[in-house]
C-alpha cells in the first residue's frame, strides 16, 4: 500500500533533483527517506525560488514515485554528504498552494498554513495527495 509524502525545498533544488532523478530532504538527513518505500509518492512544495532567498514560489513543484533502491549517501563536498533516494518524476505542472488551502486536510489552521511545512518532510493522507496531484495534472 502506497504512502504519500510532502517534501520541502526551493524550486532551484527541486529542479536539480528532477534533472538527476533523486529526492533529498531535511538538509540531507536520512530519516524521512528511510521511512519511504518503493511505490510511495512524493510531492515537493517550494516556498521560495532560490535557496536562501526570500523570493516566494509558494507552489507544489514536482511529483514522483519512489524507486526500489534504499537511501544512499552522495558526496557533494568534503563536509556535506547528504542522503538521497532515487525518484521517478512525473510530467506535471507547478501549482500555487493558496487556491488549495481550504481543501487540504493536513493544514489544520488555515491562518497559519505554512506551519506544517516547517517539518521539511512529512506524510499526508491519500485524499490530500489526490487533490494536489489532480491540480498538477497527473491524475
Amino acid at each position: 500500500m502506497s504512502r504519500y509524502w510532502i517534501a520541502v525545498a526551493s524550486l532551484e533544488h527541486v529542479q536539480k533533483g528532477m534533472a538527476e532523478g533523486f529526492a533529498q530532504v531535511c538538509h540531507g538527513k536520512p530519516g524521512p527517506l528511510k521511512n519511504m518505500s518503493e511505490g510511495d509518492w512524493i510531492i515537493y512544495y517550494s516556498p521560495t525560488i532560490l535557496f536562501g532567498s526570500k523570493e516566494p514560489c509558494r507552489s507544489f513543484t514536482a511529483v514522483g514515485k519512489v524507486k526500489s533502491n534504499d537511501p544512499y549517501q552522495f558526496i557533494m563536498s568534503h563536509d556535506f554528504i547528504p542522503w538521497r533516494r532515487d525518484i521517478c518524476y512525473m510530467d506535471s505542472r507547478k501549482v500555487p498552494i493558496e487556491p488549495l488551502l481550504d481543501s487540504l486536510h493536513f493544514i489544520k489552521d488555515k491562518s497559519k498554513w505554512g506551519f506544517p511545512f516547517r517539518r521539511g518532510c512529512f506524510e499526508i493522507m491519500r485524499d490530500d495527495f489526490q487533490i494536489i496531484a489532480k491540480e498538477m495534472g497527473i491524475i
